[in-house]
């Protein structure tokens, strides 16, 4: 079942985002990763949201133990995030 994924990153930078985006070997506006349907992320007042669907809690939870937390910690992002995930009853993708 598809979920929604929440990530709350308080007192991380966009920057520091994007070295995790890189060191991951992905590009804004391009291909996640495997079970990965839809990311975005955003600023906040005191670091960057991201909230994520993914085809399963397993995939993300897999993904998230063998790459982004690993990879966040290189990027010198020293707090866990807070972490929400919802199941999803709908999800649309972009229309023609």
């Amino acid at each position: 079942m598809a979920v929604a994924v929440e990530l709350d990153f308080p007192g991380a930078t966009m920057e520091q985002y994007d070295q995790v985006i890189k060191k991951m070997g992905f590009e804004h506006g391009g291909p996640g990763g495997p079970g990965m349907i839809f990311h975005l992320v955003r600023k906040t007042d005191d670091g960057f949201h991201v909230t994520d669907v993914w085809e399963s809690a397993g995939q993300f939870q897999e993904f998230a133990q063998t790459t982004i937390g690993p990879l966040s910690q290189e990027a010198g992002i020293t707090t866990q995030p807070t972490i929400t995930i919802h199941e999803i009853y709908n999800h649309l993708t972009q229309g023609s």
